[in-house]
């Protein structure tokens, strides 16, 4: 059977890329899960060749991807936090935000960005489906309904100046439901702003460990533009970030909203379609690169086995499952990895099963070689570790290309 596109229905004919069989990247183990069965879907991506929308084909539904105990926490990257509430600050001046107006966060997380809303008394509310990160949240004092968003809770919702979304966009199974309720909880000229990796630099970047099963699309600004134009609304600038080794915040509103189109919206719209990502040669070639990095991966972790030298990682990320799993690397390679999440430690990698262990073992148990799974935060993750550089530990990342640092 041949799948439909999510956002056109149009059947999906053109193959992105094929990773194998893996558990939902997220779905940490206890110790007692180690001996129990342990659930993997296809993790295979196809592209719509009406409207381009990059998707994986659906075999896990939302609910058992994004559990109660869900444990990813947005503030456990200082990087992140940061660039969270420099967004506040600019987007408040911009918009005009004060005691009058009202924020929606979709996909509020532990409250990483909301808290510099509430500290400037700027109303918001906070939607979150996922217990542990909400119940956080809710400690700092934001307000946060538990639920997911869409355009049903939508129009219960209050209207706002501005509801904006990070990384959420394309974690969603029904995309233009989604974005029917982004519209709904919209003011006549209210502001969205989505923040989301954005495929051109994806496929540019060889990043494929960005791909689980949480993530159900890879956006491009085209098939974005199309997805909100059928939502009522329409694009009227965006801004190309670094954050996650490159990502697009678009802003849209209403489409009789007065907000003007920039010229940046339609420089990047020009150089997606210079690039050729409206036609389907663009997404063929995919496979192959990412199989590259698979085996230079795998021929290193090897080597290093033979030479006796020691392995370990470092952020126990849905990106490090996602290559953990494609290449089939067990705690015969790589023997442990640290997290500074709490809530992750103590827990096991999954598929893998690598042990997850607080980030001071490494101290003790300096391995020769440490392995950033999470290589957007390279830089970070590697200014705290420098003393495990000056005694010989070397710094390996594995996307775009298998690097050894130092």
């Amino acid at each position: 059977m041949t799948q439909a596109c999510r956002h056109c229905a149009t059947p999906l004919t053109i193959d992105f890329v094929d990773l194998g069989f893996a558990p939902p990247s997220n779905a940490y183990l206890s110790e007692d899960a180690l001996s129990a069965p342990e659930l993997t879907f296809p993790l295979r991506v196809k592209t719509c060749p009406a409207c381009f929308l990059v998707q994986t084909e659906d075999f896990a539904a939302a609910d058992a991807l994004f559990s109660p105990d869900y444990a990813y926490f947005s503030s456990t990257s200082k990087g992140w936090v940061a660039h969270a509430a420099d967004y506040v600050e600019m987007i408040t001046a911009r918009l005009g935000l004060n005691a009058d107006s009202h924020v929606i966060e979709v996909a509020s997380n532990d409250g990483y960005l909301l808290k510099n809303f509430v500290a400037a008394g700027i109303p918001c509310l906070g939607v979150e489906p996922t217990k542990s990160t909400a119940d956080t949240a809710k400690c700092l004092g934001i307000p946060v309904l538990q639920e997911f968003f869409g355009e049903e809770m939508a129009r219960d919702l209050p209207k706002s100046d501005l509801v904006l979304g990070n990384n959420v966009y394309a974690h969603v199974p029904d995309i233009n439901d989604f974005t029917r309720g982004l519209r709904e909880v919209l003011k006549p000229e209210g502001v969205i702003t989505l923040e989301f990796p954005h495929l051109m630099r994806l496929v540019e970047h060889n990043q494929f460990d960005t791909i689980y099963h949480e993530h159900f699309s890879y956006l491009s600004l085209l098939a974005v533009d199309r997805i909100m134009d059928a939502a009522g609304c329409r694009l009227f600038d965006v801004e190309e970030l670094p954050t996650h080794g490159g990502s697009l915040r678009i802003y849209a509103c209403r489409a009789e909203a007065r907000h003007t189109e920039t010229d940046a919206l339609r420089a990047v719209r020009a150089e997606e379609l210079a690039r050729g990502m409206g036609s389907p040669a663009f997404y063929t070639e995919f496979q192959a690169r990412a199989e590259r990095v698979k085996d230079d991966v795998l021929r290193f972790l090897l080597d290093a086995k033979a030479e006796g030298k020691s392995v370990a990682a470092y952020g126990a990320a849905a990106k490090g499952n996602t290559l953990m799993n494609f290449a089939g690397i067990g705690k015969d390679l790589i023997t442990f990895v640290c997290d500074a999440a709490e809530a992750k430690q103590g827990q096991f990698m999954p598929g893998s099963h690598l042990p997850i262990l607080p980030p001071d073992v490494l101290t003790d148990r300096r391995p020769d070689y440490l392995v950033i799974f999470p290589w957007n935060i390279r830089d970070e993750v590697m200014a705290q570790n420098a003393h495990l550089a000056a005694k010989g530990t070397r710094f390996v990342t594995a996307v775009p290309a298998l690097k050894i640092h130092g």
